[in-house]
């Protein structure tokens, strides 16, 4: 399997984590926020899978801008800007790259952090999807040696950990932040989702 489909697959299993956590990242997301995270996700993931199909791409740069469109289009609120900003960095950070290696692959997950930091104006602890991100680039820097799929392992477990510990955290941006000390005891919605996204790349590609 080449790696245009290899990546295909990770946006497959992207899209069916999206839809099994649905309910799970809403739940989250209506203790501190707006309560359609899980929707909105699950929504631009379905609306990618379909331009995927619509105009099949022939090269993972291509599938991450696709995926990347389609989540400005379809996913509200701050996570659409936040993901689609993720995903185009990290199919620029890819373009020319037919089979990327393992090294390429971490660049791409770093591109995708710099621009949601960018984006978002959001470091470690802000209590945001970078609390999952930042730890998953770090681990797949350590891992990439590993090749990709031991790489995405790492980096998936890391945003896992990373996700988990903006629970007793107090949120410095997004709507959360309105909450103060009412937002503590509460999982990040977005962190969760990207934690859940790397996970499912990951498994889509040790099973390829």
């Amino acid at each position: 399997m080449g790696a245009t489909e290899k990546t295909l697959e990770a946006v497959r299993a992207m899209a069916a984590a999206m839809e099994e956590r649905r309910v799970e990242l809403t739940q989250l997301d209506a203790a501190i926020g707006d309560g359609d995270h899980g929707t909105n996700m699950h929504r631009g993931f379905r609306a990618a899978l379909e331009r995927l199909q619509a105009s099949p791409p022939g090269t993972p740069s291509e599938v991450l801008k696709a995926v990347s469109m389609a989540l400005v289009s379809r996913v509200g609120g701050a996570a659409g800007p936040l993901y689609g900003t993720a995903f185009l960095r990290a199919s620029s950070a890819l373009s020319g790259r037919e089979e990327p290696s393992a090294a390429d692959v971490a660049a791409a997950l770093e591109a995708a952090l710099a621009g949601v930091k960018q984006r978002g104006r959001a470091e470690v602890g802000d209590k945001t999807m970078v609390d999952a991100l930042e730890p998953a680039v770090r681990a797949a820097r350590q891992a990439e040696g590993k090749g990709v799929a031991a790489m995405l392992r790492a980096a998936a477990e890391a945003a896992g950990e990373g996700a988990e510990a903006t629970v007793p955290l107090t949120a410095r941006k997004g709507r959360a932040s309105y909450l103060g000390a009412r937002a503590a005891g509460h999982k990040d919605p977005g962190a969760a989702s990207t934690a859940y996204l790397l996970a499912a790349a990951a498994r889509a590609v040790e099973g390829s």
